[in-house]
């Protein structure tokens, strides 16, 4: 597995290293721990030798920074194969280029700034890297995880390619015992129709939607299963971006993973507006999955 990792030495930035123990990831794989020096405009050029000081010392910061991630992250993984790069540049242009170099299968980002109704928001940088990246995101969110309390992933299903993916993404990694896992489908109901050959029309493709989806659970159901994770199943008329936040939150979720939608005009993935509200509005660690 590949794996970058944004670094810039902030309080998210460091959660999101704390975060990368509960993500099930692998004992090997190749790490690209990533510190950027976001350049200014030019200075006047009276100021060019004391600018010149403060960039070498902005550089320095960063690869120190940057330094110092791979050093917590070799603590927690000493299998894993790290590597540390400085660059410089707008940080979400210059992450997004090196992604597409070097192909991870996964990129690891803090999310930034915090509202005063206390739920996070994506920071500009994140968001983004979540919209355009190619290759699957994990927004991490700091959590206090109470002690001897099971590990919670709930992964949103809608019955897409994309929810089927994320299934498989959970299916692949590697999770303590006891890890607990609640699949959440946000249903519908027909709405009224003056039209009587439309409402008909509609009843029948809404039944056959529901059962697709049910045996879409059921599949899943079976997964997870198998690979001894304790698997339960919500599923809710109401509105998904509301459901998959409020249920995350009221039950103590530790990851949320979204399936991505759809190909933007420029050839990159754009994501579909669920997963995009539940990135910037959920109160835990959020894996926007890319198959």
């Amino acid at each position: 597995m590949k794996i970058l990792v944004a670094y810039d030495g902030s309080d998210c930035a460091k959660s999101a290293l704390d975060d990368m123990r509960i993500a099930g990831l692998p004992d090997n794989a190749q790490v690209q721990v990533v510190g950027v020096l976001e350049t200014w405009l030019p200075p006047p050029s009276s100021w060019e030798l004391t600018e010149g000081a403060i960039q070498a010392s902005r550089e320095m910061d960063v690869l120190s920074q940057a330094q110092e991630a791979a050093v917590s992250l070799r603590a927690l993984f000493p299998s894993w194969d790290l590597n540390v790069q400085e660059e410089m540049g707008s940080p979400a242009s210059v992450l997004l280029k090196i992604a597409d170099g070097w192909k991870p299968d996964l990129i690891v980002i803090g999310s930034h700034g915090r509202s005063a109704l206390g739920r996070f928001f994506l920071g500009s940088v994140s968001q983004k890297v979540v919209h355009e990246a190619h290759c699957s995101v994990r927004v991490a969110r700091g959590r206090v995880q109470e002690p001897d309390t099971p590990l919670r992933l709930l992964i949103g299903v809608d019955g897409s390619a994309g929810s089927e993916a994320a299934v498989d993404m959970v299916v692949r990694r590697q999770w303590p015992a006891n890890t607990e896992v609640e699949l959440v489908n946000a249903t519908w109901s027909s709405p009224h129709l003056y039209s009587e050959a439309a409402a008909t029309a509609l009843t029948t493709w809404l039944a056959e939607e529901h059962a697709r989806i049910e045996t879409m659970l059921k599949n899943a159901q079976e997964k997870l299963a198998a690979k001894g994770l304790q698997v339960s199943v919500l599923v809710k008329q109401e509105d998904p971006k509301t459901l998959l936040c409020e249920e995350a939150e009221r039950w103590g979720a530790d990851c949320i993973f979204v399936g991505a939608k759809g190909v933007g005009k420029l050839e990159r993935l754009l994501i579909g507006s669920v997963s995009s509200a539940v990135a910037a509005r959920a109160n835990c660690s959020v894996e926007v999955v890319r198959a």
